[in-house]
């Protein structure tokens, strides 16, 4: 199964910069200042937030200068686009995107990746790094606001996609809208994911998966009912 071209920042921005960390040894110091930058910027980010992130600990994280920060980025917003461009957008790739490319049933593909969330406490605690994101600055920032849609939007179609090629292979219901049945996973997603943060409690992430299972279940063809 093969996905419709997705937007740059999910096909060739991640081929160029998949496997960051595996590659280290083979990168320029530059490029080895840059990666450790965001991924101490991310953490912090994820952490406290866009507006609360203290580049000085960004820095000291990184093991960096000041000036090695704004060599690479020019500024705190530059560095949280790429954020969003290089860590989080390959996120959502690594964990929905390419599992959807592979499987061969969608709602079992789907299934499974809702299966693999994560319910450790950290994780619940800290909530959706992309959500959290689009949460805090989308309502404040036009520069987050538009590269955060991009990754839900291709998200949404990835979904939307497999769901319509399962219909054309009679296992998904015909009467499913894909791109609305797409938009409404991801709401049950990252809504779960906001109500466990809220919460501070993993039983509610893993009742939202229960939920969200039964209702992609519900999605399979009629002669497919009897799979789980």
């Amino acid at each position: 199964m093969t996905l419709p071209e997705l937007p740059y920042i999910l096909v060739g921005m991640l081929a160029a910069r998949r496997n960051l960390r595996l590659r280290a040894p083979r990168l320029r110091d530059p490029e080895r200042t840059r990666e450790r930058l965001l991924q101490a910027a991310s953490c912090e980010i994820y952490r406290s937030g866009f507006q609360s992130a203290s580049l000085d600990s960004i820095l000291a994280e990184a093991g960096v200068t000041k000036g090695a920060l704004y060599y690479h980025f020019g500024s705190k917003e530059a560095l949280g686009y790429a954020v969003v461009e290089e860590v989080i957008a390959p996120m959502v790739d690594r964990v929905w995107l390419r599992p959807l490319q592979t499987g061969k049933n969608p709602i079992d593909a789907l299934i499974g990746i809702v299966q693999g969330i994560s319910v450790r406490p950290g994780d619940v605690r800290g909530g959706c790094p992309l959500n959290n994101l689009a949460q805090e600055m989308s309502p404040l920032d036009a520069g987050f606001r538009k590269r955060l849609a991009i990754v839900f939007q291709a998200w949404r179609e990835a979904i939307a996609f497999v769901l319509r090629e399962g219909q054309t292979h009679g296992r998904v219901r015909r009467d499913v809208e894909p791109a609305d049945a797409a938009g409404l996973l991801i709401a049950m997603v990252e809504g779960y994911a906001s109500l466990a943060k809220n919460a501070q409690d993993a039983k509610v992430m893993r009742a939202g998966i229960r939920n969200i299972m039964d209702w992609l279940r519900s999605l399979r063809s009629p002669g497919n009912r009897k799979r789980g």
